[in-house]
């Protein structure tokens, strides 16, 4: 087995070794979070060799009876450079581990089609995230892999999870790990999930290191780290470069760029994309663009309704509209998403920023929420020049449509109502939950008689 220039690290992959086969001897499973960034990357490279070792050095099958599951999580507005090369890397775990017969098991998750991204602002109009309203890291991130870790703790009791954090990163950082750690002791309590420890065996490594195994240990999966490497230095800003240990000429300098959502209005300014796009990357210009129209008119009043979902009042100290986003609004942040997704598919035809279930999740929502004057068909085929793509996705054609004006004699009032209570009642094929459907026709009605809201 090859051995690593560095007792550090043979040190991490040592007690690593010994945390799997001698001191948990029960079969909790190892659950790794993966992103495919530089210290996940790492964290599962040790895991992999020390997996390789037990093998080789006690070839023993119960030695290798504890799951590893290698869990992504795909928030589904990913980065596009990272998450094609997320894909990639999956795939060839997937197959290596199969090969080398090795306990490791990837598993995606993704958020319910009611809490995606989209479905969010466009959909039910929540203002983008920012420090204060940071929504995205619970329904995005959180529940779906605690989904996971709960599925796995009705299974088999406990779980393990693996982190690929270090002191290094920052201060907060650093703090986080201390105050949960017991001394003497590897694993920790989670934090919220029940029944689950944490584990952090690259915790003392510092960056250097990091990028050390990435650039010099080959991949334990037999993938090209080279491309790993080419995609932080792409992403790295002047000013975010920093030393590394050479072992080619082509390893001067590294990044430690985050990569996160390409939405991501969290953040003042994402300096990874405008960092790929300077170089060279340039059909990620207009997503740039686009993140940088959601920061910009995020707290515009005239985009805002004055109620949020729940109809509470919301108004700002100037008494100006700071609800939810109004459907005019949304209508526009879908036409522009379309737009730019049309514009990027010329040149990169395998990106979609949307998809076609959210689309129909959307125009559910906004005729439940009563809104009839704008439809994602429409703004789909005026962009495409084609229909939505979906047989569950169906709307009155044209002589369905003459027959209802001719029965009710030309009078439009009767006619918009008859055609917004069958919008209605098609959703219920396309709604995950018909939980509320009465009540949204009856509401309808109501409007309808009572002459408010026509």
């Amino acid at each position: 087995m090859q051995q690593i220039k560095s007792k550090k690290i043979e040190g991490i992959i040592d007690q690593i070794i010994d945390q799997y086969a001698h001191a948990d001897r029960t079969e909790r499973p190892w659950v790794i979070g993966f992103s495919g960034g530089k210290d996940s990357t790492v964290l599962l490279t040790l895991v992999w060799i020390a997996l390789q070792r037990i093998r080789h050095q006690l070839p023993y099958p119960f030695q290798l009876r504890r799951k590893v599951y290698v869990v992504c999580n795909d928030t589904m507005v990913e980065n596009p450079i990272l998450a094609e090369y997320v894909t990639d890397v999956l795939k060839k775990i997937e197959e290596e581990a199969r090969n080398q017969d090795l306990p490791i098991f990837v598993k995606r998750t993704t958020p319910k089609l009611e809490e995606t991204f989209w479905i969010n602002v466009i959909g039910k109009g929540y203002p983008v995230p920012n420090n204060s309203f940071r929504w995205c890291t619970d329904k995005l991130k959180i529940r779906p892999t605690s989904n996971f870790l709960l599925e796995q703790i009705d299974e088999m009791g406990e779980a393990i999870v693996l982190l690929g954090t270090r002191y290094e990163e920052s201060a907060t950082r650093e703090r986080s790990i201390r105050r949960h750690e017991v001394t003497g002791r590897r694993l920790s309590k989670h934090q919220t999930s029940p029944n689950t420890y944490t584990y952090a065996p690259i915790k003392e490594l510092r960056l250097e290191e990091v990028w050390y195994i990435i650039n010099a240990v080959p991949s334990p999966w037999e993938f090209d780290n080279n491309i790993l490497f080419q995609i932080y230095s792409d992403a790295s800003a002047d000013d975010y470069e920093c030393p590394t240990v050479i072992t080619d000429k082509k390893h001067t300098s590294c990044g430690q760029s985050r990569f996160g959502c390409w939405t991501c209005t969290v953040v003042k300014n994402d300096k990874s994309m405008t960092a790929l796009v300077n170089n060279g990357r340039n059909w990620m210009q207009p997503l740039m663009d686009f993140r940088n129209r959601l920061v910009e008119n995020r707290n515009l009043p005239e985009n805002r309704m004055d109620r949020r979902r729940n109809g509470q009042l919301a108004k700002n100290k100037e008494d100006e509209n700071n609800g939810t986003y109004d459907i005019t609004y949304r209508y526009q942040i879908l036409k522009d998403l379309l737009t730019v997704q049309k514009e990027v598919q010329q040149e990169r035809p395998d990106v979609t920023l949307i998809n076609n279930q959210e689309l129909i999740a959307i125009q559910v929502i906004w005729n439940r929420d009563g809104f009839f004057d704008h439809t994602v068909g429409e703004v789909y085929k005026n962009i495409y020049d084609k229909d939505i793509s979906t047989n569950n996705f169906k709307t009155l054609d044209q002589t369905e449509k003459r027959i209802i004006r001719e029965v009710c004699e030309d009078d439009i009032k009767y006619y918009n109502l008859i055609d917004n209570l069958i919008s209605l009642q098609e959703t219920k094929t396309l709604l995950i939950t018909k939980y509320g459907l009465h009540n949204d026709i009856e509401r309808r009605i109501e409007k309808f008689a009572t002459g408010t809201n026509l």
